[in-house]
C-alpha cells in the first residue's frame, strides 16, 4: 500500500500499476492515446475525479512526449498546423481549468464528469462496434467497403487561409484554431488527451495526409496537457504526482506488450472488443448515477 497525498487515500501499488498496464496494454493494441481509458479506470478505482482529471492530464503528457520524439525522427509533424492547433487548445484548456475549478467549488465535478463520460464512451464505444460490425460482415458477404474523403471541406472555403508545405494544404486557419480550443477544453474538464477525436477530424475536415496526421496531434496534446498540469496544480491543487509516477509505469510497460499482440490480431476485431468496452463503462457510469449509493452521507477531512 502506498498513500496518495493529494488524493489523500491509500492505494495498492500492484492494482494501480495493474489497471495502468491493462490501460497501456489497450492502447497499444488499438492505437489510441488512452486517457478516455484511464481516467474513467482511476474513478472506479475510487480516486476523487478532480485528481483522476488532472493526474491522468500528466500521464498524457509523459506519453505524448515519448511518442513526439519519434515522429520527429521520422519528419512526421506539421510543425505550422501544430502551432496553430495548439494556440487555439491553449485558449481553449484555459477556459477549461476555469471551469473545472468553479464545478469543483461548486461541488458538482464529479456529476459532471461522470455523465460526460456516459455519453462520450457510449458514443465511442457504439460508433466503434458498429464500424467493426460492418467490416466484418462485408468481408464474410465478399463485399469491399471503402471510405471516401470529400475532396474540399468547409476548411477550404472559409476566409483568412494559409498554406501549409507539409502537409500541401491551402485552408481557413479558422478550423484549425477551432478544433484545438475544442480539444483543449475537453481535455481540461475530462482528463483525456483528446486524440481519438482529433485525428479523424484532421483527415476528415483538414484533409491532411495521414503521414502527419499522428506526429502533429501528439505536439497539440504535449502541449495542451503540459499547460493543464501547470494550471491545474496552481489552480486546484489536483495533480498527485506519486500516483502519475504509477501510472507512467504501468501505461509504458503495458503499451508495449498491446503493440506487439496488436500486430498480430485484425484491426476490426480489436475496435470491436474496445466498442464492448466502451459500452461496460459507460453502463457503470450510468448506474452510478442512477443507483444512489448505500451510504448517503460520509466524512473526512479532505476536500472531495
Amino acid at each position: 500500500m502506498i498513500y496518495l497525498p493529494i488524493a489523500e487515500m491509500p492505494v495498492n501499488v500492484l492494482l494501480v500499476l495493474l489497471v495502468s498496464g491493462g490501460v497501456g496494454f489497450v492502447s497499444g493494441l488499438v492505437g489510441v492515446g488512452g486517457g478516455f481509458i484511464m481516467t474513467p479506470s482511476l474513478i472506479f478505482l475510487g480516486v476523487p475525479a478532480p485528481v483522476a482529471v488532472a493526474t491522468g492530464a500528466s500521464q498524457i503528457a509523459a506519453t505524448s512526449f515519448s511518442g513526439i520524439m519519434t515522429q520527429t525522427r521520422r519528419k512526421s509533424v506539421d510543425w505550422r498546423m501544430g502551432l496553430l492547433l495548439s494556440i487555439g487548445g491553449i485558449v481553449g484548456s484555459t477556459l477549461g481549468v476555469w471551469l473545472f475549478e468553479r464545478l469543483l467549488r461548486l461541488g458538482q465535478l464529479d456529476l459532471i464528469v461522470s455523465v460526460l463520460y456516459l455519453l462520450l464512451l457510449a458514443g465511442v464505444g457504439w460508433l466503434m462496434l458498429a464500424e467493426s460490425i460492418a467490416v466484418i460482415r462485408g468481408r464474410s458477404s465478399g463485399a469491399v467497403t471503402i471510405l471516401r474523403r470529400p475532396a474540399r471541406t468547409i476548411a477550404h472555403q472559409l476566409p483568412f487561409r494559409m498554406r501549409f508545405p507539409r502537409s500541401g494544404l491551402y485552408i481557413s486557419v479558422i478550423p484549425p484554431l477551432a478544433l484545438g480550443f475544442f480539444i483543449g477544453a475537453l481535455a481540461a474538464v475530462m482528463g483525456v488527451g483528446g486524440g481519438f477525436i482529433l485525428i479523424p477530424a484532421m483527415i476528415y475536415l483538414l484533409r491532411m495526409p495521414t503521414n502527419v496526421v499522428v506526429g502533429t496531434s501528439l505536439f497539440q496534446v504535449l502541449v495542451v496537457t503540459v499547460l493543464i498540469v501547470i494550471l491545474q496544480s496552481t489552480a486546484t491543487q489536483t495533480v498527485d504526482l506519486v500516483l502519475a509516477a504509477l501510472l507512467m509505469v504501468g501505461g509504458v510497460v503495458g503499451a508495449q506488450f498491446g503493440a506487439r499482440l496488436g500486430a498480430g490480431l485484425k484491426g476490426e476485431h480489436i475496435r470491436a472488443l474496445l466498442g464492448l468496452l466502451l459500452l461496460a463503462a459507460s453502463a457503470k457510469f450510468a448506474a452510478d448515477i442512477v443507483i444512489p449509493p448505500a451510504e448517503m452521507y460520509t466524512l473526512g477531512g479532505g476536500q472531495w
